[in-house]
Parts: C-alpha cells; sequence; structure tokens
C-alpha cells in the first residue's frame, strides 16, 4: 500500500535521490527537508505515514524532529552515512539505513516500518 514519506536530510543530491527511490518503490514524499527548524515544523505539522531521518542534519543532532514525529505515533527509521554508529541514545535499536544504499534496502526498511 502506498505510504506517504516525510523526509528529512540535509544533503539536497541525496535528498532528491531518496525521493527518486521512494517514489520508484510505489510511496510518495509529501514534505521534505534540510534543516532542523524546518523538519520541526514538518515534523509536527505533516500529514504523512513514515518519516525517513538523517541522523546528522548539518552537525544538529536529529532527536527533537524523531521525538515528535515518535510522540504522533508515527513509524521512522534513520539514514546515515555512519550506519547505526550515530543513532541518538534515546533512539537506540531504531532501525537505520546505511547511505548510500540501493533501491532494495530502502523499500525493505520501508515495508518493515509499515507493518
Amino acid at each position: 500500500m502506498p505510504a506517504s514519506v516525510l523526509l528529512i536530510e540535509d544533503e539536497a543530491l541525496i535528498r532528491m535521490m531518496l525521493v527518486e527511490m521512494i517514489e520508484e518503490a510505489g510511496h510518495t514524499v509529501v514534505a521534505e527537508a534540510g534543516d532542523l527548524t524546518k523538519a520541526g515544523a514538518l515534523a509536527t505539522d505533516a500529514d504523512f505515514d513514515l518519516a525517513i531521518l538523517d541522523i546528522n542534519l548539518g552537525g544538529n543532532d536529529i532527536s527533537p524532529v524523531a521525538s515528535t514525529v515518535a510522540g504522533r505515533g508515527k513509524p521512522f527509521f534513520f539514514v546515515s552515512g555512519y550506519g547505526s554508529a550515530g543513532v541518538p541514545e534515546a533512539f537506540k535499536g531504531t532501525p537505520v539505513v546505511r547511505k548510500p544504499c540501493l533501491l532494495a534496502e530502502l523499500q525493505a526498511a520501508i515495508d518493515a516500518a509499515l507493518s
């Protein structure tokens, strides 16, 4: 079933690549941000089924955004160039997709988060 996705990624080229992959997987990116301020506002106000969050957003910790998404009861997972090493302490155990990722890896993480 197609999902609406909130995508938070600070690097524009990687964000565009992820949007393409998410859409190729049959889902829709309904909101995206590359900085913590916009990400926080979207996490609070946007209508989405799933959030995909970069762990390190321009040197800022994604924890406040992840807390907002979790507080709304929405599923999410992280994307990171560092794998699970950088996961904020409060979110240990949250799935992490290592960047750069393959479409199959991203699709598997989306399916798992939505199930």
